[in-house]
């Protein structure tokens, strides 16, 4: 119970950032049609109760076969299990991923089915399978990470060159999207079962980290290959007119329920028929852990609907809207005031972030506080929202005058940071593109696109995950070398006082 309910704290602070924002929107300056209104309010204690749900089931069933599957592939001794169990699971989880619907939802309705939703999941599930399996033969292996995030990224470049702008954004978005609620714990879970099983500690520790940041380069790949060999025509696109203003709340709610019941259950079928395969033939594991585990999956299928049905009734529709009225303001100041401010209150209030944040400080002993990674991610998760208006409302920036640069110099770090930092910085950034990013705050951006002229819904209203995704990479990175640097002066000093 206590457990539960330190969860729903976690997520009530997540949401209520973004309902405080809204209100005072509402009440001053961008009032909303007031049925859309209650449905947003609505909205948000589903996204709370089914998040806090879901969550917790996660805890419960998911990532205890994630660690389990982990150390049992592991110990087979077998580079074929080893690689045929990652490529299958890589494929699941990212299937599973909520988030990546969600955006797929999204891709899929602005381009009028130009990139059906179905081949954008298939495309980036194939690409996290292929480059989990690389990361975990990785960590096998003792590759070090920064040779193979500079292989990973030095590929993507020279895909992108011949990428249109509107596939890069997808691609990227694709990127942050995926490492979501399921995929992040099963992987994190995966990476801890495989690395607790060598010998050197330090190692083993250091490889717990970077699986997530390896995968998540497997989506921008599969995105970058499908645009190149499937959907060959730049992507033309309109934000769906939302109904929701003339719909009762009952139809909003419950014209939803059946699809997305049903839509939930497909997505964590696969991780369900993989747990048994492994119960049956591998684990074999007691009536009382199955039951947990059981127990665990059917919170997190309930959490699921529940979460969904809110995002998908009044949650996504109302930031779109706000994101359209104050683009329609003559000062420019509102729309990017309120940009910076949701990047600096959301981040702060996802959990995952304060998990990142304790980890940094337990392994640096304290050295790095986590008031300090923080303030950092803040800031830096501010900026990349109020750069993503900014490009929306300035024409001549494009996205990869962000990415090339931003990506380049994450890459150059990690030759300067500790391997542990390297592995962390890149999964911070699955971890701040967290439910609220891939919900509230790409909607929020997609109708400052819709409402400007010159800007394009596809390629300019995407793009937002990739920014927010990339920051905390090189924040991290540099706390990472700033604490490299502090503990050498420090080993100095004590070298020349025995001395």
């Amino acid at each position: 119970m206590n457990e539960l309910t330190g969860k729903f704290k976690e997520v009530l602070a997540t949401v209520l950032s973004i309902s405080i924002i809204v209100l005072a929107l509402h009440f001053t300056i961008t009032p909303l049609e007031s049925n859309m209104f209650y449905a947003f309010l609505i909205g948000s204690a589903l996204v709370i109760l089914g998040l806090t749900v879901f969550l917790f089931g996660i805890d419960q069933g998911i990532e205890p076969i994630g660690h389990g599957i982990g150390g049992a592939i592991t110990r087979s001794n077998s580079y074929a299990v080893v690689i045929t169990v990652s490529l299958i699971l890589g494929f699941f989880i990212s299937f599973a991923e909520p988030d990546l619907h969600i955006l797929a939802k999204q891709v899929d309705s602005i381009t009028s089915g130009q990139f059906d939703n179905i081949l954008m999941v298939v495309a980036v599930s194939i690409g996290i399978g292929v480059m989990m399996t690389l990361g975990m033969l990785r960590i096998l292996r003792g590759v070090r990470l920064k040779y193979v995030f500079a292989g990973a990224y030095g590929l993507i470049f020279i895909l992108s060159l011949f990428s249109s702008a509107d596939f890069l954004a997808i691609a990227f978005d694709a990127s942050g999207a995926t490492t979501g609620a399921i995929t992040v714990p099963f992987m994190l879970a995966l990476a801890a079962g495989v690395s607790a099983l060598k010998k050197d500690s330090k190692t083993g520790e250091a490889d717990s980290f970077g699986l997530i940041g390896i995968s998540s380069t497997g989506a921008i790949l599969g995105i970058l290959i499908t645009g190149l060999f499937v959907v060959n025509d730049d992507l033309d696109g309109a934000l769906p007119e939302s109904d929701i203003a003339s719909s009762s709340l009952l139809d909003i709610y419950g014209s939803k329920l059946l699809t997305i019941a049903w839509e939930s259950f497909l997505t964590l079928l696969p991780i369900i028929t993989a747990y048994l395969v492994f119960q049956i033939f591998v684990f074999k594991q007691k009536r009382s852990k199955v039951i947990d585990i059981a127990r665990g999956l059917v919170l997190t299928y309930v959490g699921l609907v529940i979460f969904l049905l809110g995002v998908n009734g009044g949650f996504m529709a109302v930031g779109a809207e706000l994101g359209k009225q104050l683009a329609s303001m003559e000062s420019r100041f509102p729309v990017l005031f309120v940009s910076l401010l949701l990047g600096l209150t959301t981040v702060l209030a996802e959990p995952a972030v304060h998990v990142l944040t304790h980890q940094v400080e337990e392994v640096t002993g304290g050295s790095v506080r986590r008031s300090l990674v923080l303030v950092f991610l803040s800031i830096a998760v501010g900026l990349s929202i109020f750069m993503s208006t900014l490009r929306v409302l300035v024409p001549g920036i494009q996205l990869w005058m962000y990415l090339l640069p931003g990506f380049g110099l994450a890459v150059v770090l990690a030759f300067f940071a500790p391997d542990l930092f390297v592995g962390m910085g890149f999964d911070a950034g699955g971890v701040a593109s967290g439910p609220m990013t891939a919900t509230f705050s790409l909607s929020f951006v997609q109708g400052i696109a819709a409402q400007v002229p010159t800007a394009d819904v596809v390629a300019d209203g995407l793009g937002m995950i990739a920014i927010v995704a990339m920051t905390p990479i090189i924040a991290i990175e540099i706390l990472g070398a700033l604490y490299h640097a502090r503990s050498k002066s420090a080993k100095s000093r004590n070298l020349k006082s025995n001395q």
